[in-house]
């Protein structure tokens, strides 16, 4: 006899599909009504069923259009400083990227507090689309100090990490970083470009690299597709003093 509630044994029929590739990746669900009918159960037990599914990250609600299946999320650390490359090696993934923009320009009131520079020194602003073997998952505004990475467009930043161009390249040794995360929605623009509806649960990262001489080296802002990462940090254990 099956103790479960009613909700997870609903939860985990659907589940047995997605896993057995009945239903595969950006599948659309059926309506709650169709599903409720099929499965001869509540909208409330079947609404608590697809609310466990979204928990366990094999569906994605989309406001407006419906419940999908979910593709593998990647975890991103956000307690220590790894770059989007490394990341996805690691993980087995191919990482990629598409440079939207470079530019030099002069640093802006906000810019200048963050880089530690004075208002009107030379920077460079790098936007870039980021792949993951060839999907479009995260879109970076990154800026850096000219003085300290002088030439920097004359570096292949599609196929470089620019951590590693940073570090090889100008001995630049990335100490800490203060990062923070703030859930958002994308725009039409961002929308097109990370190939997701508009109004899509994206994540802010933003982030203040320094060397390690406690320099600042990058002021970034990262949108991540909600629908492909988890952002994860470990916690130490609770001081008993």
């Amino acid at each position: 006899m099956n103790t479960q509630p009613l909700y997870a044994q609903i939860a985990e029929s659907i589940a047995r599909r997605i896993r057995s590739g009945e239903l595969a990746v950006g599948d659309q669900l059926p309506s709650e009504r169709e599903l409720s009918e099929e499965l001869r159960v509540s909208r409330m037990t079947l609404r608590q069923a697809l609310a466990l599914l979204r928990d366990q990250g094999l569906i994605d609600g989309q406001h407006g259009r419906g419940n999908f299946v979910a593709g593998p999320r990647f975890e991103q650390p956000v307690d220590v400083l790894v770059g989007f490359t490394d990341n996805m090696i690691r993980r087995g993934v191919r990482p990629g990227a598409r440079i939207l923009s470079l530019q030099s320009k002069l640093a802006d009131r906000a810019i200048a507090r963050s880089l530690q520079v004075a208002v009107g020194e030379p920077i460079y602003c790098l936007h870039r689309l980021r792949l993951a073997d060839d999907t479009p998952v995260a879109l970076e505004h990154s800026y850096f100090p000219a003085q300290r990475c002088p030439n920097l467009y004359s570096f292949d930043l599609e196929k470089r990490s620019v951590y590693a161009v940073l570090a090889q390249e100008f001995g630049i040794k990335l100490g800490r970083a203060r990062q923070s995360l703030e859930p958002t929605v994308a725009r039409p623009d961002e929308a097109e470009l990370l190939g997701v509806p508009e109004g899509a649960p994206l994540m802010l990262i933003e982030r203040v690299s320094y060397d390690d001489q406690q320099r600042a080296v990058e002021y970034a802002k990262d949108l991540y597709r909600g629908d492909c990462f988890r952002f994860v940090s470990w916690s130490q254990p609770p001081s008993t003093s």
